[in-house]
């Protein structure tokens, strides 16, 4: 759907003592992330611009046409009347298109648009997809890296995550960036109350907690309709849960040095025996496989589940979402760490990205072309824009109170929240540090969360490495393996049904994938 808009995706924020993380950790997971929020940096004003005024250099030329192709995590889109694109427009003396494809499909569609060679200008990219890394190889996009270093706030870009997204070395995206240490179990803190338990501390903790939100009616209506935790077809919570266990993140040292990938260690096959006990014993939804990441908080929301493994921030839109339907001064919703495993305390990151903007060459076919989206690129950093792409338009969108950004839309607020939504996914958080949102209880609780969980964030070691093998098989590959996991967590197949798809996981170019990475990483030492 191609239409002129902006927008955002409320109720999110990046807390400063997290930003803290992004350079000081190694960034770890890859991938998508399970979150529609985008995770912003948190600053504290730092003046500039007003947004509109725009820059002087740019209001000389032309305006820049721009045509940005963005994943959208609803329907209810803005039209090119909307006055948080005509702001975003002004200060960057552009005249922008979006394109937004569903997230569901993003990643057929972004295969679709690279196989075409009808690329727009700017496209949000999956660093790890092999039609990416393909594409950028053979010139599709411009490296950028010896520019950034002529902009004010991509020259701030972290090199640990420039490293993590980077393609042999070489950036040929901006990317997105992200709180490391963001993942969280957010749980009904009504229903912990009512069937007498607190914060799971180990992982039988958290398997009593979901085993008395099944059986124990902790919605009090005297039937048998509620479940423990909700899972889609996204399949993260299952990668977080697998590294509480002592599962690699994605890749791990074995005893001799070598990496080995998480589905091959004998912890990834305890996490799988308890994700089917959890599914054997009703304690998640039957139908996991096929239910739409864009309808996850509902269950929660409406009373039927109690708990989401994702990122913590999570639990703030959960907590929204049912303020709105029974306001209260008391949060609905509370939010911990990951429980401690049987290999300690554990936690999946995020890799301090989620995907990268890449820049087209058949769209911008001149290093002078480059330089003025490179500078678009990085007006996207400045306070004003984030605080625009983020939040809106002051008085009308959000108010500062106290120094805090306080919402004033809600999901009633069709027209206003159609202004804003799904431009946020163009925003970087590279540059300077914005204002937060206002301090509630739960924004405290999940700030915190994210902080401790600097301490335990488990890093994927393989993180920055290109093999080959996986730009032609890669998808093949994870086909094999996230199939089997479904198959075996709701019984099609059992233990030497798991091997034998681990067998042709290594038979269809898995052991070659193996043996290039493992050299790539003595290389890289």
């Amino acid at each position: 759907m191609n239409v002129k808009v902006l927008g955002v995706k409320r109720k999110i924020a990046l807390l400063c003592a997290v930003v803290m993380m992004l350079s000081v950790l190694a960034a770890c997971s890859g991938g998508n992330g399970g979150s529609n929020d985008p995770a912003p940096q948190e600053p504290a004003n730092t003046g500039g611009q007003s947004a509109g005024e725009g820059n002087a250099n740019a209001a000389q030329a032309e305006p820049l046409e721009l045509t940005i192709m963005v994943p959208a995590f609803s329907t209810e889109l803005p039209d090119g009347s909307s006055p948080v694109l005509q702001e975003l427009e002004k200060y960057t003396n552009t005249d922008i298109t979006m394109q937004f494809v569903p997230n569901s499909s993003y990643g057929d569609k972004m295969n679709i648009t690279l196989a075409s060679g009808q690329l727009p200008h700017l496209m949000v990219v999956d660093r790890n997809s092999a039609s990416y890394i393909n594409a950028a190889r053979t010139g599709a996009f411009w490296e950028i890296g010896p520019y950034l270093q002529d902009y004010p706030n991509l020259s701030q870009a972290n090199p640990i995550i420039l490293n993590n997204s980077s393609v042999d070395g070489k950036t040929y995206g901006i990317y997105r960036g992200r709180t490391l240490g963001r993942m969280g179990v957010s749980i009904n803190k009504d229903w912990m109350e009512k069937v007498g338990l607190s914060e799971p501390k180990t992982i039988d903790e958290f398997y009593n907690l979901l085993k008395a939100f099944k059986e124990q009616d902790p919605d009090g209506n005297g039937k048998d309709d509620t479940y423990g935790t909700v899972i889609t077809k996204y399949a993260g919570p299952w990668d977080i849960m697998q590294v509480w266990f002592g599962a690699p993140n994605k890749w791990g040292e074995g005893a001799d040095g070598k990496l080995v990938p998480t589905h091959m260690t004998p912890e990834y096959k305890e996490a799988l025996k308890f994700f089917k006990k959890l599914y054997d014993e009703g304690l998640v939804n039957s139908d996991f496989a096929v239910m739409d990441p864009a309808v996850w908080l509902d269950p929660i929301v409406n009373g039927q589940a109690g708990v989401m493994v994702d990122v913590a921030d999570a639990a703030r839109r959960i907590d929204g979402r049912m303020q709105e339907k029974a306001e209260r001064e008391e949060p609905y919703i509370d939010v911990f760490q990951a429980p401690v495993g049987p290999k300690g305390h554990r936690d999946m990151p995020t890799s301090g990205y989620a995907n990268v903007i890449a820049i087209s060459k058949s769209a911008v076919k001149t290093e002078e072309e480059l330089k003025r989206v490179l500078e678009f690129l990085d007006k996207l950093g400045d306070v004003e824009m984030q605080m625009l792409l983020g939040y809106g338009i002051e008085g009308r969108h959000y108010e500062m109170v106290d120094g805090y950004i306080k919402p004033l839309t809600t999901p009633e607020d069709v027209a206003l929240v159609k202004e804003l939504e799904g431009m946020n996914q163009m925003l970087t958080f590279i540059g300077p540090v914005t204002p937060q949102l206002e301090m509630t209880v739960i924004n405290e609780k999940v700030m915190q969360v994210q902080t401790a969980n600097e301490e335990i964030v488990v890093s994927n070691p393989a993180e920055p490495l290109v093999s080959e093998v996986y730009a032609q098989k890669g998808q093949q590959l994870d086909n094999i393996i996230a199939d089997a996991r479904i198959k075996y967590i709701v019984g099609q197949i059992d233990d030497n049904g798991l091997d034998q798809a681990i067998a042709l996981w290594r038979s269809s170019g898995g052991d070659d994938y193996i043996a290039e990475i493992n050299k790539l990483y003595e290389e890289a030492k």
